[in-house]
């Protein structure tokens, strides 16, 4: 379901199933592996296969990732970054929606680092449709870290999805396009920001904590990357500013959730011609909010406020 891969610097060129040298995959491998097991990365699944073992230690390193973290890896291709995970000592759950691919991984693994096989485990799914039921030990796990990878196309209904979902997710560190990234983390006020910087707020904070070159993807993309890092919010985070509660019923983030999409759905009305058939003027008395202004202006703590107004109005 990704983009992955890793190297321009390993030595083991070949096929077959002789002990190779490096223990991350070069772009060599990347290519004889896809190769012999008659695999081409396909639009469909958003693949490009990162070839730089420099680029995906970078990603491991950004995470924070220590011996026996549990990680969620999604879209993990031919195992480049995944290896480079199972290198710094992680418990790896990858999800692979590409079935040649979920099938190629343990293969990779055992025989670029055999020691580290039952570290892995492969789930042949759609991470949108995973659940606990899919990951019982992530679900159990006390927290986890999401490190991917991602599509493009899918980036941030992923991201959200899996917030939703998974409690324990306490950490993402997520390559995607420039532009999803700057939507990701962008703040109130800016062209950029919108409905997936408000959503993901709700969850936590976000930042850029790099950009990534076109070149070291094997096919290149038209587009620059970045890394998105990304940290839960917990009830007992010492920033006072943070007023929302993510562990709220899911009814009512799905109230502070349409609210953010009807006002970014037409983001150039104000918001009491955006929500005119949700917010009464009297909640927006209420929630000390300024009719007149525009959904580009709130904070994710603006919205919460403005809808838990209404939900008393």
């Amino acid at each position: 379901m990704s983009q992955q891969e890793s190297g321009a610097t390993s030595s083991a060129v070949d096929a077959g199933n002789e002990p190779v040298a490096d223990r991350l995959l070069g772009a060599a491998d990347i290519r004889a592996i896809a190769a012999a097991a008659g695999i081409r990365p396909t639009k469909k699944f958003g693949q490009n296969f990162v070839i730089d073992p420099g680029t995906v230690r970078r990603i491991v390193r950004e995470a924070g990732i220590r011996p026996n973290d549990a990680v969620l890896e999604v879209g993990p291709g031919l195992g480049s970054l995944t290896l480079a995970l199972l290198e710094a000592g992680a418990h790896v759950h990858a999800v692979e929606i590409d079935p040649a691919l979920a099938s190629r991984l343990p293969d990779t693994v055992e025989r670029f680092m055999p020691e580290a096989t039952h570290r892995l485990t492969v789930i042949r799914q759609d991470a949108l449709t995973l659940s606990a039921d899919d990951v019982p030990e992530l679900a159990a796990a006390p927290r986890f870290t999401l490190v991917a990878n991602l599509p493009y196309n899918v980036a941030t209904p992923i991201v959200l999805t899996l917030l939703e979902r998974f409690a324990p997710l306490d950490r993402i560190l997520v390559m995607v396009q420039k532009e999803v990234a700057d939507r990701l983390a962008a703040r109130p006020g800016s062209k950029i920001y919108g409905a997936p910087s408000v959503k993901l707020a709700w969850y936590g904070s976000a930042q850029r904590v790099g950009t990534i070159g076109r070149h070291v993807f094997w096919p290149a993309p038209n587009v620059d990357s970045a890394l998105v890092l990304f940290n839960r919010h917990h009830e007992s985070a010492a920033d006072p500013t943070i007023t929302v509660d993510t562990t709220a019923p899911a009814p009512e983030r799905e109230r502070v959730f349409a609210l953010i999409d009807a006002a970014f759905g037409q983001r150039r009305k104000t918001l009491h011609a955006a929500l005119r058939h949700l917010v009464s003027d009297s909640a927006f008395t209420a929630a000390g909010i300024e009719p007149t202004r525009r959904g580009e202006t709130l904070t994710i703590e603006e919205f919460s406020r403005l809808a838990a107004a209404q939900a008393l109005a």
